[in-house]
């Protein structure tokens, strides 16, 4: 059990150490998300980095871009050693799919955060 989850803000995030094992808990919209704090990029602490809109760029057919805007649904977590982006809700890298966070299972009952580690 990390929390209680009303203890949790809309886009919160917290790291915890559970049995050696580093995971960053994140609540986006009332869902708990959980990620091993470990950059699949070559092992930065990416639950410690900062959350960030998902920039958009304006390109246009020429590949000249036009500015920026940001997706208000969308969160990302930017590792601090490499700027990786990862999604929070999906734990994708914003450029591939070929890298991803390494999921933790996230249980919420009775009003309690629970982790599942292995």
């Amino acid at each position: 059990m990390v929390g209680a989850a009303e203890a949790f803000k809309d886009g919160d995030k917290r790291v915890f150490v559970i049995n050696g094992i580093e995971i960053g808990v994140f609540q986006l919209g009332g869902v708990f998300y959980a990620w091993r704090n470990l950059c699949p990029h070559l092992g930065g602490p990416v639950c410690q980095g900062r959350i960030f809109k998902r920039v958009i760029e304006k390109v246009d057919s020429e590949r000249k871009v036009h500015g920026r805007s940001y997706d208000e649904n969308t969160r990302h977590i930017v590792c601090p050693w490499h700027g990786g982006e990862f999604d929070i809700r999906t734990g994708y890298h914003a450029g591939t799919n070929k890298l991803a966070l390494d999921p933790v299972e996230t249980i919420v009952r009775d009003g309690e955060v629970f982790l599942r580690v292995d």
